[in-house]
């Protein structure tokens, strides 16, 4: 089963190489901090402010893609957890055939932020995180 969440903080460490994005149950009072590194943790915070760049970057390009594929992001899901590592899937949709996109949490949630995307965390990554 999978809960549906919402990215509720980021916390950005300039000093660290490990920042924490806060992903929180929407009907519910359960948190899951995730930790990754700056680089995305920047670009997630970017897109969140709408900060345009000169060129895109690869998050950018990711939407250009996507979006030049005539492809929709139906869905995005933190579903599993293994030795510490976070693991997610983008569920795509494209001329109604569907496509499951293998993902690092912090890119999907970095494209999840653009677009009007639903977020789920798996139960048992809850469980286990």
């Amino acid at each position: 089963m999978n809960v549906e969440v919402e990215l509720s903080r980021i916390i950005i460490d300039e000093a660290s190489d490990q920042q924490v994005i806060v992903l929180k149950e929407k009907n519910g009072q359960r948190n899951l901090p995730i930790v990754i590194g700056i680089v995305e943790i920047m670009a997630i915070e970017r897109r969140l402010k709408k900060m345009v760049t000169l060129r895109p970057l690869t998050h950018d390009l990711l939407d250009n893609v996507i979006d030049s594929l005539g492809a929709k992001i139906e869905k995005i899901v933190v579903n599993d957890i293994q030795n510490h590592t976070y693991y997610a899937t983008i569920y795509l949709s494209v001329d109604g055939k569907k496509f499951e996109v293998d993902s690092r949490p912090s890119d999907a949630i970095a494209l999840a932020v653009a677009w009007p995307v639903p977020l789920y965390v798996a139960e048992h990554v809850f469980n286990n995180g």
